[in-house]
């Protein structure tokens, strides 16, 4: 499907984020982030793979990765009863532009052990840089396209990208190599768990897509999810960020129309999904850790709050899960 009216092109989503990585690369070292170059001048910034990254560089380069038009906090949560002590925050005025035409992870970047003289590559590209590129089917539905002499993007991979992949995103991007800066952010480290968790919109947007319903409907969003501990290996990392978001994720949108508003509201949050109820790391490994085999309506929120400019009306779906959160993240009440 089509948004109804294009996204406005002259927003670049590149030159909006342009700040935002100039203070990742200046900041490099409060950040515990490592900046390099390769030989063609293209920054590399490891936040996780070697350096020891951080909750800080985490926000930033979710920032970056919205297209610089989002706002991404961390929140302590310490009421009576907290579902989780701290959280990630986000919101967009801009949400179909900073979630789907930057933040969404729908760049397949790879490359043979041939081309890499070592072992194979794979990443998904996210941010900024995937609209100079252009290369998704959604760029031609959402009808946007950049056009920027600097790019970004964020791979979320637990190695740093080859040369052969670095050209190809020169290549697409039209880029001098010395004007692409590439973030990795691997899933189990603090950077790379934050800035998952802070797709918890994205993950909105996207489900809104797949469910049909016109993406100029959705006028404003924000959301919030848990932010989980660390986790000792990858896929115990990918459950622990997918169930912050599943199980444990609140939007709120506001939509044009109260058609919109409820349709999203009953249809939109997670527990509408066959697999809904499981440990997103057990769900990953019973289909043989092939994402395309769980069913898409598992991507979601848990929980829906979608208010209609039409009526002033608002409408809420799903739920919070809060026993399969407190058991997957090993809370224990420790007693004197």
């Amino acid at each position: 499907m089509t948004t109804s009216s294009p996204l406005p092109a002259a927003l670049s989503v590149n030159a909006m984020s342009a700040p935002l990585v100039a203070q990742l690369i200046e900041h490099h070292e409060r950040l515990r982030v490592d900046v390099t170059r390769t030989a063609g001048g293209t920054i590399i910034v490891d936040a996780g793979v070697n350096a020891a990254g951080s909750v800080d560089a985490g926000v930033l380069i979710a920032r970056i990765c919205m297209g610089g038009l989002g706002h991404v906090t961390r929140r302590a949560a310490f009421d009576s009863d907290p579902l989780w002590p701290t959280f990630i925050e986000v919101h967009t005025s801009h949400p179909v532009l900073a979630c789907l035409g930057s933040q969404y992870a729908g760049w397949s970047l790879s490359a043979t052990k041939e081309q890499t003289g070592g072992k194979k590559f794979f990443s998904l590209g996210s941010g900024p840089a995937r609209a100079l590129a252009g290369k998704e089917p959604l760029f031609d539905e959402l009808g946007y396209r950049d056009r920027h002499d600097r790019g970004a993007l964020v791979m979320e991979v637990d190695r740093l990208p080859p040369q052969v992949v670095i050209d190809k995103v020169l290549a697409d991007c039209g880029l001098a190599p010395e004007n692409l800066v590439i973030a990795v952010t691997p899933t189990h480290s603090v950077a790379g768990t934050v800035q998952v968790v802070a797709r918890v919109v994205e993950v909105a947007l996207h489900k809104t897509h797949v469910l049909g319903v016109d993406l100029s409907e959705i006028v404003d969003a924000s959301g919030s999810a848990p932010l989980p501990p660390p986790a000792p290996d990858g896929i115990a990392a990918m459950g622990r960020t997918n169930d912050a978001i599943l199980y444990g994720g609140r939007v709120h949108l506001t939509v044009k129309s109260d058609a919109a508003a409820k349709r999203l509201a009953a249809e939109l949050p997670s527990l509408n999904a066959r697999d809904y109820g499981q440990p997103f790391a057990d769900i990953f490994k019973s289909f043989n850790y092939d994402f395309y085999q769980i069913d898409a309506a598992l991507f979601a929120p848990a929980e829906a709050w979608v208010s209609s400019l039409e009526s002033g009306a608002t409408h809420r779906g799903g739920k919070l899960n809060r026993a399969l959160i407190g058991a997957q993240w090993h809370v224990t009440q420790e007693t004197p």
